[in-house]
């Protein structure tokens, strides 16, 4: 099969680039930017050099359509629910890495993220893509890649809420996230002398992921009305470390605890669990599409500690897009992201 990427001057988009390079089954047909379209993709990024020498078209459905099996818009909100409407209405199979497509209530994502949301038509066609709890005979065209923090809060404390071992109302997660997860555009978030030897935390109590993880919260349990969620920026390129927190119901052991992990991600492969005392490190993702999750019982406080991370790159965007293609297209799915980590 042959995939079109739109916006593919951006992380997401070399990310994707990288990985397709590698994936035994899926290969570039034509590339696309919305705004920076005059060169060769290795024109503009070296690194490429020899690797590639595809050009970097306009948007262009016609040849979208015309040259490729489906398309992944790495794009920022905002773009996939204007450009992507006419491929959805020809049922062209489309991968959206923004989150215009993950709230299924346009007024909540024009709340969170101050813009129109998409047509009705086009949020009732999307499916979620988190592919850990995608059921087996999910089909559909038109795929909502989540969003970073959110897969990595929702994989930490799935079976917290799923196996009812936690009060709900009592869980705080806190989100902390490498400089990439800002996207390209310059600012003073993302100004070296701002970043380096720094840690700043933003859109507390707003940021738009909230009501994202909330949404399939309460799939899980009705019950849930709201999170308490916090995100930080640390001087890493790429990376999430999230932390969650939680009241554990009575006579709940971390023996327990670590049992309800391994029977949840029984059949992830993307999802290690740490052995007992063992808490992950960011380095030990990077470049990968793997979940690493450890935890730990506070026996006199009844809290329980969970640490997940990923790469926010990979397993927080392009990586979980190719896993959506792969169950989409009804291949093994870890076909081209079965990598090591980069090390060191």
């Amino acid at each position: 099969m042959k995939a079109a990427i739109v916006g593919v001057t951006g992380y997401t988009g070399i990310e994707l680039l990288r990985i397709i390079h590698g994936h035994p089954q899926l290969s570039v047909g034509t590339i696309h930017s919305y705004s920076l379209h005059k060169h060769t993709i290795a024109e503009d990024y070296p690194h490429l050099r020899s690797l590639t020498t595809l050009p970097v078209h306009p948007f262009d459905p016609e040849m979208i359509m015309a040259e490729n099996d489906l398309v992944f818009f790495a794009t920022p909100a905002g773009v996939c629910k204007e450009l992507g409407q006419v491929l959805v209405a020809a049922d062209f199979p489309v991968i959206d890495l923004s989150g215009d497509l993950r709230l299924k209530e346009g007024a909540v994502y024009e709340a969170w993220y101050q813009k129109e949301a998409a047509p009705e038509e086009m949020l009732a066609k999307a499916y979620y893509g988190l592919p850990e709890f995608l059921p087996a005979d999910t089909k559909g065209n038109l795929i909502s890649n989540p969003g970073c923090y959110a897969t990595a809060a929702l994989l930490a404390i799935a079976p917290l809420v799923k196996e009812n071992l936690v009060d709900p109302t009592s869980l705080i997660l806190d989100g902390k996230s490498g400089l990439s997860g800002a996207g390209k555009t310059l600012g003073e978030s993302s100004h070296y002398v701002n970043v380096t030897e720094n840690m700043s935390m933003y859109k507390l109590n707003q940021h738009q992921h909230i009501p994202e993880i909330l949404q399939q919260l309460q799939v899980w349990n009705p019950e849930m009305t709201a999170i308490q969620f916090t995100t930080s920026l640390i001087p890493v390129k790429r990376g999430i470390f999230l932390t969650a927190y939680g009241k554990v119901l009575p006579q709940v052991t971390q023996e327990q605890l670590l049992a309800a992990y391994h029977k949840v991600y029984a059949q992830a492969p993307f999802v290690r669990i740490q052995p007992a005392g063992i808490l992950p490190q960011l380095r030990q993702v990077t470049g990968t599409n793997f979940c690493d999750i450890g935890l730990g019982l506070n026996e006199k406080t009844g809290i329980v500690t969970v640490v997940g991370v990923i790469d926010n790159l990979m397993k927080g965007a392009s990586g979980q897009a190719i896993q959506n293609y792969n169950h989409w297209a009804g291949i093994d799915e870890t076909a081209g992201l079965w990598t090591m980590p980069i090390y060191p």
